[in-house]
């Protein structure tokens, strides 16, 4: 019995000891972590301003939270993390870089209808002169040979008319300068019943109607009422639509897979369900050096009328090279910011993180570009999301597309308001031409050029700015015709984005190009809203473009 009780004494004290042991442990354990809950912050990969003390939703954006010391502490300049939950949000989408080719070795080209050159006809002036009235008036209308196109002044006519009556008067006795005379208006083609009715009125007329000699559809409007014109130069021109020309830009690294005679598969945005064969029938031998392209062009049919020139289309092409295999990504993955494209490669998956990339791009094919450089078979990308993955990027104070890199003028606050309200009255500007407005935007021109006269800067480089600007703002302010306008308009904007990169900004712009602008060269221009609105098309392509880059 009295073993039995030691046993039980022993085992009692045993259990007592352990309990000190391991509740003291446990203790240290629960207060280490603690104290680690406590040190721990968490942020929003998309707000990094955002810290709290313990998980859960962002207050901005309704993000999960992520540890802080787990944000991207390691990563490299141009890396950065988002989490599962923000990326599912913002509906971003990857896709897996591989080696691809065009369906079925189909090279895919954009481009235009254009009338056909080689059945172009010009009515000329065959004579010096004002114009007092003009009855073809509107592109597109139908002008047959003998119809009455304009009403014109012409000192040189009145004078030849005194002579034709005078002559007329002596054709009996001095036949020969009749006829010399005569001759003379036959060269000016001024018509057999009009010169009957000055001869037999004995009157000059003040204004000679002239006749088309030529037959078609007008293409081109040379003159408009009371302007002068000249022996020789154009009126208007006509073409005869029963063939256009479809015209295409081939990047150089296509030519190869290019040739003359080759059958090729059109179709026109108007007509989607309709195909239109025909063969190249022309590749220009020269390169265009700032596009990198050539021309390439097909002569199609078009007894209907169907096809109209300034139509867009597309055309199909099978490839007459081998092994045309490149890498070739969406459209929707390419940033652009200035001259350089930009996608975001992701670079692991737990926790997703990405980093910027520049790319060198190639031939457009479709809703796809082909890739020169800066990718590799197996990367992975963001093709949708692009956007917010960059702003992620640059609130994480990473490297971002929507970062300018340009330097800053040391400019006076008075100055620096001076510059502001030209780049108002710019914008002005802007909207006025995306309105078809050329009455507007010549009174907006004029402010400009106002606000500028009241800019006084010692730096040369800032008053050789202000000179650009105020050529610029002039020559839209001189003209009354919106193509005018919008031609001097390409140059004042290219200069206008350089001013607003280099000045404080209280409003975020946006550079917006448009790659049919400037004959298919592109043009830019800058704007409040992320919205398109084309001042190089107005309402005929309001939605044309896409932004390029952000100023802050």
């Amino acid at each position: 019995m009295k073993k039995y009780l030691i046993y039980i004494v022993l085992f009692i004290g045993g259990i007592f000891l352990g309990y000190l042991f391991f509740n003291e442990s446990s203790s240290e354990e629960k207060h280490q972590h603690t104290e680690a809950e406590k040190k721990q912050l968490w942020t929003c990969s998309m707000h990094p301003q955002i810290e709290r003390r313990e998980p859960g939703d962002c207050p901005i954006c309704g993000m999960e939270l992520i540890p802080k010391d787990t944000a991207g502490s390691e990563l490299s300049e141009n890396q950065f993390t988002m989490t599962s939950n923000a990326m599912a949000l913002a509906n971003i989408e990857t896709t897996i870089v591989g080696d691809a080719k065009s369906d079925d070795g189909m090279l895919q080209l954009s481009g235009e209808i254009a009338a056909n050159e080689d059945k172009t006809a010009t009515q000329p002036a065959h004579f010096n002169g004002r114009i007092e009235k003009l009855y073809v008036k509107s592109l597109g209308e139908k002008v047959r040979m003998g119809k009455a196109i304009a009403s014109v002044y012409s000192p040189e006519l009145v004078a030849a008319q005194q002579e034709l009556i005078s002559a007329y008067q002596k054709r009996g006795s001095q036949p020969r300068l009749y006829k010399a005379v005569r001759n003379k208006f036959d060269n000016w083609r001024i018509s057999e019943q009009q010169l009957q009715e000055i001869e037999e009125s004995g009157k000059p007329k003040t204004n000679i109607t002239i006749y088309a000699h030529v037959s078609g559809i007008v293409t081109s409007i040379e003159v408009n009422e009371g302007s002068h014109i000249m022996d020789g130069k154009p009126i208007f021109k006509v073409a005869n639509l029963s063939t256009v020309w479809a015209e295409f830009d081939a990047y150089e690294n296509e030519i190869k897979n290019l040739k003359e005679g080759q059958k090729i598969q059109i179709k026109a945005e108007a007509y989607p369900d309709k195909n239109f064969e025909a063969q190249i029938s022309f590749i220009d031998p020269l390169l265009n050096s700032s596009t990198r392209t050539v021309t390439v062009r097909a002569e199609l049919a078009n007894k209907n009328k169907l096809l109209k020139p300034g139509m867009f289309v597309t055309a199909n092409v099978k490839s007459e090279a081998e092994n045309t295999r490149n890498i070739s990504i969406p459209k929707s993955a390419v940033m652009w910011t200035g001259e350089r494209s930009l996608v975001y490669l992701k670079t692991n998956d737990n926790p997703p993180t990405f980093e910027m990339r520049e790319v060198n791009l190639g031939a457009e094919n479709g809703n796809k570009y082909s890739i020169l450089s800066g990718l590799q078979k197996g990367d992975e990308i963001v093709t949708n999301g692009t956007f917010t993955v960059d702003a992620a990027a640059q609130l994480q104070g990473k490297k971002s597309m929507m970062t300018s890199e340009n330097k800053r003028l040391q400019l006076s606050k008075e100055v620096q308001q001076r510059f502001s309200n030209v780049i108002e009255s710019y914008l002005q500007l802007k909207n006025d031409l995306v309105n078809d407005n050329a009455e507007k935007a010549k009174t907006s021109a004029e402010k400009a050029l106002k606000e500028l006269q009241t800019i006084t800067v010692d730096e040369e480089n800032i008053s050789e700015k202000i000179k650009s600007l105020n050529e610029g703002f002039s020559a839209v302010s001189q003209s009354n015709d919106i193509q005018q306008q919008r031609e001097a308009f390409i140059s004042l904007s290219e200069e206008m984005i350089t001013v607003s990169k280099q000045i404080e900004q209280t409003k975020k712009l946006f550079i917006q190009k448009c790659p049919m602008a400037n004959n298919n060269q592109g043009a830019k221009w800058l704007s409040l809203e992320k919205e398109i609105k084309n001042p190089y098309y107005g309402a005929s392509m309001l939605g044309c473009g896409s932004i390029i880059e952000v100023i802050n």
